[in-house]
Parts: structure tokens; sequence; C-alpha cells
């Protein structure tokens, strides 16, 4: 199993996973503030709410009878399911033509490590399409508010946007001397798990079910 992850209570379905593995000093506030187990129900006010603070975007399910099918059982998974909500998962869903996109910020690790504005996007079917990634600027306690405003800049320029459930493949590219994207670890032993996880800064990751739609911290 990878050194960074444990399961609690690995025989019981959807059983809460929890992780060793410490950000950097500089993301710990950040790390802090999504240590929670994420409920696939979400507060209509809330979502409202939300959509106002996004410049108008709206939060539907607009296009959920459209979403592939994530991947069934525990082995490798050739497409799984990201829930929006209001942290890690903040800049996901459809454009106006029906695409999927993935807006995130990832990091290299360390004191001096940069961070990045990725903006993934795939087909209606879940397919990766392409990657545009940036490096942002701006020192450490600029960092949530600076990145924040970097991505939200990144979904203008795609236009009308629902925020929303997607349903993806996993993928990488490599920019900037790092490898990107939702990157899938082969366990190391029988009795371990798939691990797909954003990359880099592994400040994302998911496990089966796939189509769950959550992630661990």
């Amino acid at each position: 199993m990878r050194a960074a992850y444990r399961q609690a209570g690995a025989t019981v379905p959807g059983a809460k996973l929890t992780r060793t593995a410490k950000a950097p000093e500089r993301f710990r506030h950040l790390q802090s503030a999504t240590m929670i187990t994420w409920s696939p129900i979400r507060s209509a006010a809330a979502l409202v709410t939300l959509a106002a603070l996004l410049g108008g975007c709206t939060v539907s399910s607009r296009w959920e009878s459209t979403l592939p099918a994530a991947s069934s059982g525990d082995g490798r998974p050739e497409r799984l399911a990201i829930d929006h909500d209001d942290f890690g998962a903040r800049y996901v869903g459809h454009t106006a033509d029906g695409r999927q996109f993935f807006v995130t910020t990832p990091f290299e690790s360390g004191e001096e490590g940069r961070t990045f504005v990725a903006t993934y996007l795939f087909t209606a079917d879940g397919r990766f399409l392409e990657a545009e990634i940036e490096p942002t600027e701006g020192g450490d306690d600029l960092y949530q508010v600076l990145t924040d405003a970097d991505a939200k800049k990144q979904v203008r320029k795609l236009g009308e946007v629902t925020y929303d459930r997607i349903v993806v493949e996993p993928f990488e590219v490599h920019r900037y001397g790092n490898t990107f994207g939702l990157i899938v670890h082969e366990p190391d032993a029988d009795d371990d798990l798939w691990w797909v996880t954003v990359e880099p800064g592994d400040y994302m990751a998911f496990a089966a079910p796939w189509d769950s739609g959550v992630y661990d911290t």
C-alpha cells in the first residue's frame, strides 16, 4: 500500500479513508479546511449562494442524463466521478457545448515549490482532450486568494458553464518538469487499493467505488 494512505474498516463498503501524508506548511490551512467526509447530498440554498459568488455560473444537473458510467468494481478505473463541492472540486462541470472540465490548483511540494492553475477538458463521454497549465504568482500569504482568482479567470475563459458532477478518465501530461493529471496508482499487494490522485501535490485522492464522486485529502 502507498505509505501515505490507510483504510479504516476496509471490509465495509464505503468505509472512511484516512491519510497520513501532510501538506507543506504553507498549505496546512487549506488541508484543514477540507479534512471532512463529503455527503453527496448538497443543500439547495448553499448551491444558489455559491452560484452567485462564482459570477452567475449555474449549478444544476443539466448534463446528468448524458454522463458516462463510472467504472464498477474496485479495480483500475476507466472512468471516475467527481462531484462538485465548495472545496477542492469547486470548479468542475460542463461547458455550454457539453464538454466536461476540471479547473484546479496543483502545487509542488516544499517551501520553494511552485503553484499552478490547470484547466483539464474532456469530451462528453469522459475522454481526456487537453490541458492548459500555467504557474501562478504570489507569496505564501497570498496563495489561496491569488490561485483562486486565477482559477476563476480560467473558468471565465470557458464561457457559460454549469457546475455539476463529471465522470472522466484518468490521464497524465508532463509540463514544467512535473506530471500533472488524475494519476492511477497500482496496488503493491493483493490487499492494497487502487488510487487515483490529483498531481502534483497529491491533494485529492479517489478510491473505489469509482462512482461515489467523493475524495480524500
